[in-house]
């Protein structure tokens, strides 16, 4: 790259992010000051601005890589962590967040409180603010910087070495997606993956267009055609026992994991507790469920393309077929566009990770502690001290990860793995029983902690991490109910309704749930043996159309009958 195609690129990158930053300014100016306003977008949030940001909070240069990455090395298995975390959305937005809402909960352990006791609630914040701060802020800053290192070569660029190069992208990056956290709050946070998400859907297509252009020598037709007829393998999305997502792993383990992350995870559900009311809260996480069944499209496909443009080439590695299908098909122009696209996923998660760490220590652990004794001044001064010491330590702890990243990367997925079942577990129970004691819920954390750390560290058993999940869970589920059946409350706990947030559902939750689950379905059947795989077989056709008159079918009944049944049931517990 010639110095002066380095300065365009700067410079329009400079330029995109600046917009956005202002945007920023101007739709959170004046609206921080207060409590709600800082921690919770004062309640305002649309649904729009909840699915831009839930998405480019989960979605990040990592992703980018390392799902490419898979269908260069292996086919679409991996898909099902964001094809079926869809089906968690659709529970979220039916199910859990009319619940959040009715409470008019800040944050997830302030209803574990409210269900079970402050014990509980501080057990849990440890949890998370333990997880945030060494290991997910750290790894996201970390594989965030690495992704903008490899796809634009910044050790070349700045004609430094490889860790001073990284520790410089990781303060900057940093520094920039902290600004937004600190100053502006949850409000600048979701403003701003709004405006990327829109940049990143933007890239997600064009690059797969291009790649396709650039497979079929020129002509797209000719490349979706070899896409579809050759090496057919690579699009089968059914993973065998070798493949990095077994199949059978959906249906047990990933979707508790995917239901933690969208129901529970606090840095992912803030933006839904935010929302204007319980319609535009039920949007925006739906309308993030339809992103999700676009990724493979966005994420994978180009991946695949990847493979039949360099399998011969002989990468270095795996995680290299995205950037080198970038820096071939992407003009040149467009370099600081896509670089500013990437970093904006790249803080995205950075900031929102620092907006709920905040948000967690304030207003579970800083406020209950001083009780009545801080104004909403003082508390949102702490909340920003509070952001720039864990971005600060970030800045310190990410860098150390590329001493021995292999053994690093395996702490975080097993560190993942302390919190998210106990956490789905109790939060499950405390929402659909009313006699089960906080006794059961610290009992199954604790046992989930000292039976994990014995499964990973100690016996070591052969069964895929995700199939544990499911074991432990139903485990767990049973030590609670158990408990709730010896020691029962000694009074039923009831769901306190308060009136911070209107609740009348959105009309078309239920059609766009039952349309999403379609795509899911459809999605598998189209990159399997059914499908693409070994060639289009005869039952792909009856296979949709029997999918897709059910669908509508079951829309049609939701419109007429269900509807008034769900919102009933949603009165029958104060929502």
């Amino acid at each position: 790259m010639s110095g002066f195609n380095i300065i365009v690129t700067l410079l329009s990158c400079m330029g995109f992010m600046a917009l956005v930053g202002y945007i920023s300014y101007m739709k959170t100016r004046g609206g921080v000051d207060t409590k709600d306003g800082y921690f919770l977008a004062g309640r305002g949030l649309t649904g729009t601005f909840i699915a831009g940001s839930m998405i480019l909070t989960n979605l990040s240069a990592e992703q980018l890589i390392g799902l490419n990455g898979s269908a260069f090395g292996y086919n679409l298995s991996s898909m099902a962590w964001e094809v079926t975390a869809a089906v968690s959305t659709i529970i979220m937005a039916l199910i859990f967040l009319p619940r959040y809402l009715a409470g008019a909960f800040s944050t997830l352990p302030e209803f574990l409180k409210d269900r079970f006791d402050d014990t509980v609630r501080r057990m849990t914040v440890v949890l998370f603010l333990v997880g945030y701060t060494l290991i997910t802020i750290p790894s996201v800053l970390y594989s965030g910087s690495i992704a903008v290192l490899r796809l634009f070569d910044v050790p070349a660029l700045l004609q430094m070495s490889y860790e001073a190069s990284l520790i410089i992208t990781i303060v900057i990056v940093g520094s920039i997606g902290a600004l937004y956290a600190v100053f502006g709050g949850l409000k600048a946070v979701a403003v701003s993956d709004t405006i990327n998400g829109i940049g990143l859907l933007i890239i997600g297509i064009l690059v797969p267009v291009l790649g396709l252009i650039a497979l079929g020598g020129g002509d797209f037709l000719t490349g979706m055609d070899t896409l579809a007829n050759t090496n057919t393998e690579k699009l089968n999305a059914i993973g065998g026992p070798q493949d990095p997502v077994p199949f059978g792993t959906i249906f047990t383990g990933m979707i508790l994991a995917n239901l933690f992350y969208w129901g529970t995870n606090q840095y992912v559900i803030q933006r839904t507790l935010g929302a204007k009311n319980l319609a535009e809260g039920q949007k925006g996480v739906l309308f993030s469920g339809y992103f999700k069944v676009m990724v493979p499209f966005m994420m994978m496909i180009p991946g695949v393309i990847a493979y039949h443009l360099y399998q011969d080439q002989n990468l270095q590695t795996i995680d290299l077929a995205y950037p080198t299908l970038v820096k071939d098909v992407l003009p040149q122009y467009m370099a600081g566009f896509f670089l500013a696209v990437l970093l904006g996923a790249v803080f995205s998660s950075f900031n929102s990770l620092l907006n709920s760490a905040a948000t967690l220590f304030c207003l579970d652990v800083y406020y209950p502690m001083k009780k009545q004794q801080v104004s909403e001044i003082k508390l949102i001064k702490v909340a920003k001290i509070t952001s720039v010491v864990i971005a600060v330590f970030s800045f310190v702890t990410a860098p150390l990860l590329m001493l021995a990243p292999e053994g690093l990367w395996q702490i975080i997925r097993i560190f993942t793995g302390f919190y998210n079942i106990p956490v789905i577990t109790i939060v499950l129970v405390g929402l659909f029983t009313r006699r089960v004691p906080a006794l059961g819920a610290k009992v199954a954390i604790v046992f989930h902690v000292i039976a994990y750390a014995l499964l990973q560290f100690v016996w070591k058993i052969e069964i895929n991490f995700i199939h544990i999940y499911a074991i432990l869970f139903f485990i767990e589920l049973a030590i609670m109910l158990v408990i709730g059946r010896i020691y029962p409350r000694q009074q039923e706990w009831k769901f306190t309704r308060k009136p911070e947030v209107e609740l009348k559902p959105w009309r078309y939750a239920l059609p766009s749930a039952f349309i999403l689950f379609a795509l899911i379905v459809s999605l598998y059947l189209i990159f399997s043996e059914v499908g693409f795989v070994n060639g289009v077989s005869a039952y792909l056709l009856p296979s949709l159309v029997f999918v897709w008159i059910s669908t509508f079918a079951l829309c049609f009944i939701s419109d007429r009958k269900w509807k008034l049944k769900y919102e009933n049931s949603l009165a029958k517990i104060g929502v």
